[in-house]
């Protein structure tokens, strides 16, 4: 269970996420952002607990809905903001924005466009771990659509049939874009109900609770690296935004979002946090913290300047050359 302290910690991380998506709506507005962004607010308690939960070398993967995760392992709200403003700054150097936020020097290996195509990645990285012998493992977040992709059968089977160890923990949001998942799937839990299929573990959780999220994946995670093999974990949560910003999600029922902008992650935690003595003041104080980093952050991604064209090339390879290869 996660003492007053770490908990604020985790709160104070989710506050800072929370404001940057908001800070990434009102720029789009202003006409600062370009192109389509994939806002994960109410998504929050999935990234950080997870990541609370994870060694600082393990692998993440994340989908176009990424911002979070990004953060949640290192990455800073500047550095989101500028690439999302194709600044030089940015976390990618302009060269990715909203869809490909990466971290490498963090091991967040990047947020993938194509609807899951970063699973078999997953695989391949747990796979070079235990080759290694290096006790890492890979986590690839995706959401609930991903479950009726064919790679997400194909990497479920073959991480099962080594014995990898990779985490897959699916968003489940109950919209695949803008169809609900119940009404093109069999099973109840798009998730957790097929990990069976491939003898593996399938649990759910409340994404919404970073407390909850955090224990799943360490329980997980331990599992994995003692030569266990993969697990599957769905994240029961809701986005308060629609698929992009250009949906208004008008297909929602109202009570729908009521019932769940209700539970929201932050709320959550707030409530646990005053369960554990923590004051009003206390976290007042965190969330004028969030949101004054925010704010820094937003005035220092518009003042920062534009790409050089001459990096256009940069970064194709390892090595950070632009030469061809054969």
């Amino acid at each position: 269970m996660a003492g007053p302290e770490e908990l604020l910690t985790l709160y104070e991380q989710m506050a800072v996420i929370r404001r940057t998506e908001q800070a990434a709506h009102d720029l789009f507005l202003s006409g600062l952002v370009k192109g389509t962004t994939h806002l994960a607010a109410g998504h929050e308690a999935i990234a950080v607990g997870a990541s609370a939960a994870l060694r600082p070398d393990d692998y993440v993967f994340a989908t176009y809905r990424g911002h979070h995760h990004a953060m949640a392992r290192g990455a800073t709200p500047e550095e989101c903001l500028a690439e999302l403003m194709s600044r030089a700054t940015g976390l990618c150097k302009a060269k990715g924005g909203s869809m490909h936020l990466t971290k490498a020097s963090e091991n967040m290996l990047g947020s993938y466009a194509i609807v899951g195509a970063h699973l078999p990645m997953a695989v391949g990285a747990a796979w070079s771990a235990r080759l290694r012998g290096t006790g890492q493992i890979a986590v690839a977040f995706f959401g609930d659509g991903a479950t009726n992709i064919g790679a997400f059968h194909e990497a479920l089977n073959l991480a099962a049939v080594w014995k990898l160890p990779v985490l897959f923990v699916c968003e489940n949001n109950l919209y695949m874009e803008y169809t609900p998942i119940a009404d093109v799937t069999a099973v109840a839990r798009p998730a957790a109900d097929r990990a069976p299929s491939y003898g593996i573990p399938g649990e759910t959780v409340d994404g919404n609770d970073v407390v909850a999220v955090r224990e799943a994946v360490a329980a997980l995670a331990r599992r994995a690296r003692a030569g266990d093999g993969p697990a599957l974990l769905e994240a029961e949560t809701y986005r308060h935004f629609g698929h992009s910003r250009a949906d208004p999600a008008a297909y929602r029922p109202a009570e729908e979002v009521e019932r769940w902008l209700g539970h929201d992650p932050l709320d959550v935690a707030r409530g646990r946090l005053a369960e554990l003595g923590v004051t009003g003041e206390t976290l007042t104080a965190a969330d004028e913290r969030a949101r004054d980093l925010v704010r820094r952050a937003v005035e220092a991604a518009k003042h920062a300047p534009p790409p050089d064209p001459d990096e256009a090339l940069t970064d194709v390879w390892a090595d950070g050359g632009a030469a061809w290869r054969t």
